[in-house]
Parts: structure tokens; C-alpha cells; sequence
């Protein structure tokens, strides 16, 4: 399918791994020019040089940056003044216990998961009304609506997502404008893939086996009973971000392979 994107541009923050990087690639497969950001310029460059060599039909740039700080989003400003598709998927996140987490903890996790992104919605949704159109997906996880209690600093940040997407969405009615957020349940990342392989160091096991085993010690809840692949997530963004997908307004997307209980 012919997602309607073709010569559109688009910065995906933390786009050099996992499901940040799925996304780019899926955006440049529908002929998005994509700008690749993350905090370490070579891993960058060489996600730029692996989009621009698997899709050659399309500009992908650098935009390496730690968007944490306002000058450096600043920076990226000047350089990229106009993108037709924010896709804010940078973030933070390490399990801790709720008395472990000092303020100093608390304020990190805010400014990374939630200032860094609102700063960016803030320069360039005015910039997309303005144009007419305009695509912003924040990235959340089960976690903004089930809170496993393992990682507080981080569920806060992510159910503070969801209420920055509504607000900025009651800000573009009537407009090809649309603010929506994503919510993906365990995925197979390059750290998750690690982990599995450290913990069952069988070799006689396959990857696939070694999953299985891992979901049914650890994440029985979910009803797919895999990791979700970043690619998968990647697609229902690229899906969100077409002109198809107008009438997603405001929305909390679930795609959690079921690990949230509720229908809500």
C-alpha cells in the first residue's frame, strides 16, 4: 500500500536503534525524506548512509543532537526550520525502586521524555498549521496505562505523553494537522535481544525458543506471546503519519500485543 508520503520530510528523534530507527526506515520505504537523530554523531551518519544506500530515492540527513538542551534544539531549528512529520520517540528508562529516585532522577526523566519533545512540538506544530499539513506521533509504552511499578520515573513521563497529545490535538481541529500517540508493549530491541541470549546461554537453543521462554517466565500476559518487532511498530507509524489516517486525532494507539487486561 502506497502510503501517500512520497518527498514528505521527517525528524524521528532517537532514530539510530530500535524502534526510533524502525521508524525511519519504514518512513524512507514510502519515500520520506528522514532525518536521523540521536546524541552520537558517527551512529548517526551511519544510519544516513544505511537509509540513503537502501533507499537511494529518498534525502535522508544528519541530525545528530541532544535534544535534552535548548540551545541544541535550537541548532536543529536552524538547520531543519520545516518537516512535514515529527515522530518523538527519544527517551529514557531503567528500572528502579520508587525509594532509589531523588528529585534530581525525577527532573532527568522529565526534561528527557516529556520537555525535550514539547520543546520540539512548540517550533514546529505552529510552522505545520501553517503549511496545512502536519503529522506528530509521540512514542509512550503500556506502561503510561499499566504501571508495572518497576519503573515510576518512567510511567510518569509516558502517561504524561498521552495528555500532551490530547492538548495539542484540541489545537488543530479543523486542519490536516493530527497529534497521536503510540503505545507499544515489549519489543525486541537490540538491549532486549541481548538480555534473552544472556539468560539462556544454551546454544543448542534456538533464538526463537529462548523468547518463548523468557515470555512465558516473565510476560504471560501477553497474548502474542513474542516481542513485538520494532518493524511492526514502524509500519502502524508510517500508517499514522499518511493522509490516510486523518481521523486518528488525539489517540492513545494501543499496540501492546495485548498486555494491557482492560478494554479502556
Amino acid at each position: 500500500m502506497d502510503m501517500g508520503l512520497r518527498n514528505k520530510t521527517a525528524l524521528v528523534t532517537g532514530s539510530t536503534k530500535g524502534i526510533g530507527k524502525a521508524i525511519a526506515l519504514e518512513l524512507a520505504r514510502e519515500g520520506v525524506h528522514v532525518l536521523i537523530n540521536g546524541r552520537n554523531k558517527e551512529e548517526v551518519e551511519r544510519t544516513v548512509e544505511e537509509i540513503k544506500f537502501n533507499f537511494p530515492e529518498t534525502n535522508p540527513q544528519n541530525a545528530a543532537s541532544d535534544l535534552v538542551y535548548p540551545q541544541q534544539r535550537k541548532a536543529l531549528f536552524e538547520k531543519f526550520p520545516n518537516i512535514d512529520i515529527l515522530v518523538n520517540n527519544m527517551g529514557i528508562y531503567e528500572i528502579m525502586q520508587y525509594e532509589d529516585i531523588n528529585d534530581e532522577i525525577w527532573e532527568t526523566y522529565f526534561r528527557t521524555n516529556v520537555l525535550a519533545a514539547n520543546g520540539l512540538c512548540k517550533f514546529y506544530m505552529p510552522k505545520m498549521l501553517e503549511s496545512g499539513f502536519g503529522r506528530i506521533l509521540f512514542i509512550a509504552s503500556e506502561e503510561a496505562l499499566m504501571p508495572s511499578g518497576q519503573m515510576p520515573q518512567y510511567c510518569m513521563t509516558k502517561t504524561m505523553l498521552l495528555s500532551l497529545a490530547k492538548s495539542l490535538s484540541k489545537l488543530t481541529a479543523g486542519t490536516d494537522i493530527t497529534v497521536n500517540t503510540i503505545m507499544p508493549g515489549p519489543t525486541l530491541s537490540e538491549n532486549v535481544h541481548q538480555i534473552i541470549d544472556s539468560v539462556y546461554q544454551d546454544e543448542t537453543l534456538t533464538f526463537a525458543q529462548k523468547e518463548k521462554l523468557f515470555m512465558d517466565t516473565n510476560l504471560p500476559q501477553s497474548e502474542i506471546q513474542r516481542f513485538i518487532r520494532p518493524a511492526e511498530i514502524g509500519r502502524l507509524a508510517a500508517f499514522v503519519s499518511s493522509p490516510y489516517a486523518a481521523a486518528f486525532r488525539g489517540s492513545p494507539i494501543r499496540m501492546d500485543g495485548g498486555m494491557i487486561p482492560t478494554i479502556f
